[in-house]
């Protein structure tokens, strides 16, 4: 316990070195979040205004993803945390605070669902709209055989809890046949930058005019892939019913604004729908067994549903056998 308690106060005595060496010693600090890493965020109040800290300790953190893409970011006129200063050694950095009005809590709050989705979808424009699609080089992909990976959880989480049994072999390796047999008909595509994760509880309603008033807060783990990962995040939350004329509007808004193929999008967008949902279905119920975390139990019968949606276009055939012969409705309902 003693050496624990060493440990953050020496963390703390580094965190406040960092602060006064960025000239804001004066200010004072209250803890702002915590998420599901290492990070942690502080707020720094002082009369001339406030700033907030990114906590990052090395070697679990690494705070150069987040300042190279949040650069980046800047550089095409979008909402990110301006950087005033780094300490990538200590893994410290001062942020610009754009405060605390989240989509999830403005929506809360009465705010008008189409405009902030049409503020957002905007910002995905922008990406696309910029040289290279707004790629780095470098970037890792999100796309083939990373993507399937990422969806085994499905068949590794989601199905033994439903069936009662475990995954045979067999079964699973019918699942990565599917998959591949989905993506080969994924229309030929360059790939564009994606922020990933990008939805109401990561996004900040800003009083900034135009694509601006939308804040970016996470993405430092930007990869490359199909452009309509993010619009996926977005208007097919996990956690929150989008209205399906504000869904339709964001999809009319992203196509009219970027002029792509809206046939060849839709295939995509629906690939990338079906991955997202297989892969969160299964995180569910893994948050559940493995963390006792029931908590997102509730938002399965929603994830079912766009799921099931999905997989009814053409290119999702192969899923949509396997789903239905291992997966048939009766065995949809954790959570219901």
């Amino acid at each position: 316990m003693d050496g624990a308690h060493s440990s953050m106060s020496d963390r703390a005595a580094r965190r406040r070195d960092f602060v006064v060496r960025a000239g804001w010693g004066d200010a004072g600090e209250r803890l702002l979040a915590g998420d599901a890493s290492f990070r942690k965020y502080f707020r720094l109040t002082r009369a001339g205004g406030t700033a907030v800290v990114m906590d990052a300790p090395a070697p679990q953190e690494d705070v150069r993803p987040f300042v190279r893409i949040g650069r980046h970011l800047l550089a095409m006129k979008l909402s990110a945390p301006e950087i005033w200063a780094v300490d990538e050694a200590d893994g410290f950095l001062l942020l610009e605070d754009l405060g605390d009005d989240t989509f999830a809590r403005v929506l809360a709050n009465g705010g008008d669902e189409a405009e902030l989705y049409a503020r957002a979808t905007d910002v995905l424009a922008t990406v696309h709209a910029a040289p290279d699609h707004g790629l780095l080089p470098g970037l890792g992909g999100y796309e083939g055989e990373p993507l399937i990976e990422a969806a085994m959880l499905l068949p590794e989480w989601y199905l033994p809890e439903a069936s009662g049994s475990a995954t045979a072999a067999d079964v699973a390796a019918g699942y990565i046949a599917a998959w591949r047999a989905c993506l080969a008909n994924l229309p030929p595509n360059t790939g564009a930058l994606l922020l990933r994760d990008f939805h109401k509880d990561n996004l900040l309603w800003l009083q900034r005019p135009g694509v601006r008033a939308c804040g970016l807060l996470d993405f430092q783990d930007a990869q490359r892939g199909h452009a309509s990962y993010d619009l996926v995040s977005l208007i097919e939350d996990a956690r929150r019913d989008v209205s399906p004329k504000v869904q339709a509007a964001c999809l009319a808004r992203y196509l009219a604004a970027t002029g792509l193929d809206a046939q060849d999008f839709r295939t995509g967008y629906a690939l990338m729908a079906a991955q997202r949902h297989a892969r969160i279905i299964g995180l569910f119920v893994r948050l559940l067994r493995r963390d006792g975390k029931p908590e997102y139990l509730p938002h399965l019968p929603r994830v079912w549903r766009m799921f099931e949606q999905a997989l009814q276009h053409p290119a999702l055939e192969p899923l949509r056998l396997w789903v239905d012969h291992h997966l048939p409705p009766p065995l949809r309902r954790i959570g219901a």
